[in-house]
């Protein structure tokens, strides 16, 4: 697929944009900062007039695309005032999905995110593993933002009978690297914000992907983490001492022994082919 990617400087952006290459995609990538290259354009994503401009063609860069990967947003809550937030990322998103509906682009495939599961659960979540059948519960602005990006998703699909969205409710994103800090053992608390889950750049690459490739017409939703938790704490010793409460539904053990995620991705492994394959464990 020809493949714009907006996004694709940052943590998650410039692994898919590797990654989706390493596939035999063409992506271009189109954010405010990067480096010169043949296949980025720098772009003012919150200016309409830029994006379309930049999804219809650059000079001999490109000339159109079959596909949107739409990851480029202020990534979390605090990073900037809040209204900045909301002004960034809602106008952004519109203007993306805007201008790909005009210029007939019928696959777009967007980070959405975990925090509309109801982080940082300082009200503890209805049960767990926490899965997509539950209404979205934003605790912040940037929350905010992605419920109502799924809402306008909701709402394009129904206008345009052809269109495919699908938001990727993304985990705490991590490189390899950033294993060297795990796991998070000495105290529950300091990740049970998201019910102690990540999900590997890498597997989030795979994730779009799996949806570039096999999403239908429509707009559908899917939690990607990765398998297991970020702590050797079983689940149910993590539970008992931090959401007494909640309910369980599912399993919370594991047959593997690998605690897994209580961000349930059982959606994602039926319907979109997902299946994780990097865990900070790998290799000790």
């Amino acid at each position: 697929m020809r493949i714009a990617l907006t996004g694709s400087s940052g943590k998650l952006g410039s692994v898919v944009a590797r990654e989706l290459r390493a596939a035999g995609h063409r992506v271009v990538g189109l954010d405010r900062v990067g480096d010169r290259d043949r296949d980025f354009v720098r772009v003012d994503l919150t200016d309409y007039g830029q994006v379309v401009d930049a999804l219809t063609a650059v000079g001999d860069t490109h000339d159109g695309f079959d596909a949107l990967v739409h990851l480029a947003a202020i990534p979390a809550p605090g990073l900037a005032p809040d209204v900045a937030t909301f002004h960034n990322n809602m106008a952004t998103t519109f203007n993306v999905f805007w201008a790909a509906t005009r210029l007939g682009i019928d696959r777009i495939v967007y980070a959405s995110s975990e925090t509309v599961l109801g982080l940082p659960f300082d009200v503890p979540p209805p049960y767990v593993p926490v899965d997509e059948d539950y209404p979205a519960r934003p605790e912040s602005v940037y929350s905010l933002v992605k419920h109502l990006e799924e809402q306008l998703a909701i709402e394009l699909v129904r206008w345009n009978p052809t269109l495919s969205i699908t938001g990727l409710r993304f985990s705490n994103v991590m490189w390899p690297e950033d294993y060297a800090d795990f796991p998070f053992d000495a105290d529950p608390l300091e990740r049970k914000w998201n019910l102690w889950g990540y999900i590997d750049a890498r597997d989030g690459a795979q994730a779009i992907e799996r949806a570039l490739e096999v999403a239908p017409a429509g707009f559908d939703r899917f939690i990607i983490a990765a398998a297991d938790t970020v702590t050797t704490r079983p689940n149910a010793e993590l539970l008992a001492e931090v959401f007494p409460d909640v309910p369980v539904r599912g399993d919370i053990d594991g047959a593997d022994g690998r605690h897994p995620t209580l961000l349930s991705i059982d959606k994602a492994r039926r319907l979109l082919g997902y299946e994780p394959h990097h865990s900070w464990r790998d290799g000790r």
